[in-house]
Order: structure tokens, then C-alpha cells, then sequence
């Protein structure tokens, strides 16, 4: 049993910044990946940012050159740096972990964290 354990969530005025933790805890073997996902209102959870075991760095378009994902392997944490928020970056941000058991991958996720943006 994998736990995710998310901070750093609130609200802020379009152009701040927010830095979101997650930290994993219990029967982690080998963390193939970490990253954020995001949902929206009405939207389907996207893809924000990856980073895998090997320390490689995935962002989706909207947030590249303003996001940035980090990760302190010793801690099992990953970090997620929001620079120039926009009023679009508002969302639920999930937490996301593969821990991979000889070679079989399970997926955990954490509770989420709100974000909000404001104009």
C-alpha cells in the first residue's frame, strides 16, 4: 500500500507562483514516475507534468517555460513549481506515482490539492 500525500495548493492572483509538494510513503519498491495531473470543472484529468525514475522531465504544452517539476528521490517527494499562473491553471492537482515491483507497475494517486487563480 503506496500513500500520497499532497501540500502546497491555494489561491493567488494571476501572474504568482505556488509550489506543490507530494510525498510518497509505505511499500514503495521502485518509483518508475511521479508527476501532476489536473482536473478542471467539467473537464477530463490532463497530464501537467512527469518526471521519471531517470530524473526526465515531461510538461504538457500549456505549461511549458512557466511549470516546473522536480524531485527529491530520497524523500520520495516531487515538487511542482507554478510560475505566471494563469486563471486556466485552475484546477484540482493530483498527484500521480508508479511503483514498479519486479516488472509489474501500480499506479497511486493522491486526494488532490486545489489551485485556484484569480483575474
Amino acid at each position: 500500500q503506496v500513500q500520497l500525500v499532497e501540500s502546497g495548493g491555494g489561491s493567488v492572483q494571476a501572474g504568482g507562483s505556488l509550489r506543490l509538494s507530494c510525498t510518497a510513503s509505505g511499500s514503495i519498491f521502485r518509483i518508475s514516475a511521479m508527476g501532476w495531473y489536473r482536473q478542471a470543472p467539467g473537464k477530463q484529468r490532463e497530464l501537467v507534468a512527469r518526471i521519471s525514475g531517470g530524473g526526465s522531465p515531461n510538461y504538457a504544452d500549456s505549461v511549458k517555460g512557466r511549470f516546473t517539476i522536480s524531485r527529491d528521490s530520497a524523500k520520495n517527494t516531487v515538487y511542482l513549481q507554478m510560475n505566471s499562473l494563469k486563471p486556466e491553471d485552475t484546477a484540482v492537482y493530483y498527484c500521480e506515482m508508479v511503483n514498479t515491483i519486479f516488472q509489474s507497475n501500480y499506479e497511486s494517486w493522491g486526494q488532490g490539492t486545489q489551485v485556484t487563480v484569480s483575474s
